[in-house]
């Protein structure tokens, strides 16, 4: 959705070589961006927090399933699920929202292609918000690592406890391939989420804290931040097909 939302804005711009701002009416205030930026600039934070709270979401269910299964058996449903999702983009869209009520400040970045929150430059009122965001998403990517962490142990653990097919049961048994290959498929979301996800967090800071003010930089956390949600699906799609699973059955009879 949020591809589809963004990038036909960013089409028009080159299509037309002009800026977000020129394309849409001005601002109410002199030097305040156009209203088609501030929509980008509100798009973009939104689609990258929204993705990573149904991320800790699932990855919760997870962890619970795996090590609480009694607590998550008495306590989830699919009521609860359907409800989470609605809930947790309500409030992403109202946090997202705070640059547009005045905390924060909607920037058009060069060239002119994209916009997002100022990260360096401006009192407290404008850099507390990005602060807020990059301090939201640095304990969301937190949670998240250690939820997985955890499911990865669980899983490693049930996958130690399965016999060999075909053999009797024995201490050293073979690990069982289903949990071994949810194990290899979070183990690389996890690690490709952190990659992603920091730079943003490291940026805002920087901006804030150290006032560096480096646009070059600042787009290559965005296009970080933006590859998480194309590769992520593509790592799953990959990860979980039966040609790899081949592979990774061949690999570990080599290794054992």
């Amino acid at each position: 959705l949020g591809k589809c939302l963004l990038s036909p804005i960013v089409l028009a711009a080159y299509a037309y070589n002009r800026s977000l701002s020129e394309l849409g009416p001005g601002g109410r205030a002199e030097g305040e961006p156009g209203v088609l930026c501030q929509l980008f600039s509100f798009l973009m934070a939104f689609f990258g927090l929204a993705p990573t709270l149904l991320l800790l979401a699932m990855a919760l269910e997870c962890w619970l399933s795996l090590g609480h299964p009694y607590f998550y058996r008495r306590h989830l449903n699919r009521r609860l699920g359907v409800t989470l999702g609605p809930a947790a983009a309500g409030l992403c869209a109202l946090f997202c929202a705070l640059p547009l009520l005045g905390f924060g400040v909607p920037m058009q970045y060069c060239p002119g292609t994209w916009c997002f929150i100022r990260m360096a430059g401006g009192g407290p009122r404008q850099l507390g918000f990005p602060v807020l965001y990059a301090s939201l998403m640095g304990l969301l990517v937190l949670a998240i690592g250690a939820c997985n962490v955890s499911s990865m142990r669980h899983l490693y653990g049930m996958a130690r406890r399965q016999p060999r097919r075909g053999s009797p049961t024995t201490a050293t048994a073979t690990p069982h391939m289903e949990e071994l290959d949810h194990l290899v498929l979070l183990g690389l979301m996890t690690v490709l989420f952190t990659i992603c996800s920091l730079p943003l967090i490291i940026r805002a800071y920087m901006g804030a804290f150290a006032a560096d003010f480096n646009e070059n930089a600042d787009l290559s956390a965005l296009r970080f931040l933006s590859v998480n949600s194309i590769v992520d699906p593509w790592v799953f799609i990959i990860f979980r097909t039966s040609v790899f699973r081949l592979f990774l059955r061949r690999v570990c009879r080599r290794l054992n």
